[in-house]
């Protein structure tokens, strides 16, 4: 009885946590305007102006649709998703974290990893013109390991997810976990210039490559005349694609795989600076294959932003290359004579 006269005079008071927090949850939203430099990159990875650069840049797409009270802006949802890819954290608890419930934090992420991803022409661009490839080849070939002619760098990585109630066995790799493969490409400066988030863990990495986009572009031409890509042993050697010698004879040779690797190993290096950056991306990701490719699309997108507004990283320290989840390539090639060439021109 005593409870219940208290529930009358103040009702308010008893009313569960979660509801009462759920309805004022803007209140409780990260203090943007009394944050220092340093605590916005360690939260969201990205400085103040970087984070109003990117409201604006999805105003339009994730405004909310009403004036009510109570509707997330477009800043509170930048913050809610920028601070799940950043933790990697489960929705619960990032909702626990900024306030929001966890269905609430779902629809924001995925609704601004859809608007990010809308922008992916707009940040990721594969050269297409002997200007922009040659740009490219200078810095490979200046900054990195004297490499001639390369214009990026490819591989796969795996993103593990949680495992999905539909065709299970196919994404599970090679090392027994379920992720999707997701291949990608990158310039000199670390930036995606290309970028697959699609494909199953048991894919392998030279399927991915030949029935990409890029892949059938590069293959209908078959020449080098922009510049070559460097990638792995799971990949066939082409004549836009170079790969290493598996057993060097020669000088020449073993300077080819030398200067080859060091080059390479950029894309490696990226992979760990990227999830890094968006710890989700390292994490298990427990969402349906689908929204997890959507995830992975954003954060490349969010990646090359960062670079291009030159973000450090949160201890800025480099990774390193991560572990090489690929098989070796058995098959035809058509390259090699490519290969031969450069290794007595450049590397004799």
């Amino acid at each position: 009885m005593a409870n219940l006269l208290r529930f009358a005079r103040n009702p308010r008071r008893y009313i569960p946590f979660r509801l009462r927090r759920d309805r004022n949850f803007s209140r409780d939203l990260f203090d943007f305007a009394g944050a220092t430099e340093q605590e916005l990159i360690e939260r969201f990875r990205f400085s103040r102006n970087s984070i109003l650069y990117l409201e604006n840049l999805l105003h339009n797409q994730i405004a909310p649709e009403t004036e009510r009270n109570h509707s997330l802006s477009v800043r509170e949802q930048l913050l809610i998703a920028l601070r799940f890819f950043a933790s990697g954290s489960f929705l619960q608890v990032v909702g626990d974290t900024v306030g929001p419930s966890k269905s609430t934090v779902s629809r924001v992420v995925r609704k601004v990893a859809l608007a990010l991803c809308e922008h992916q022409a707009d940040f990721i661009k594969f050269p297409v013109t002997p200007q922009a490839s040659a740009g490219m080849s200078d810095g490979f070939f200046l900054r990195i390991a004297g490499f001639p002619g390369c214009i990026c760098c490819i591989d796969c990585t795996h993103v593990r997810i949680q495992a999905p109630s539909e065709n299970e066995p196919a994404f599970v790799n090679r090392k027994n976990f379920h992720n999707i493969n997701v291949q990608a490409v990158c310039d000199h400066k670390g930036k995606f210039t290309n970028i697959v988030a699609k494909w199953l863990g048991s894919v392998h990495d030279s399927h991915v490559f030949n029935t990409s986009s890029l892949g059938r572009e590069l293959a209908r031409h078959n020449t080098s005349e922009l510049g070559t890509l460097l990638g792995d042993s799971g990949y066939a050697c082409k004549p836009y694609l170079l790969t290493p010698y598996l057993n060097p004879t020669t000088r020449a040779q073993e300077r080819f795989n030398r200067s080859h690797k060091v080059t390479r190993t950029l894309i490696e290096r990226v992979f760990g600076i990227w999830k890094r950056r968006f710890h989700c991306l390292h994490a298990e990701l427990r969402m349906s294959p689908g929204r997890v490719c959507n995830i992975i699309g954003a954060c490349a997108v969010l990646h090359n932003i960062a670079i291009i507004r030159n973000e450090p990283l949160p201890d800025g320290n480099d990774p390193g290359p991560g572990p090489n989840m690929g098989i070796q390539y058995n098959g035809p090639e058509d390259g090699r004579a490519v290969r031969d060439h450069v290794a007595r021109a450049f590397f004799s």
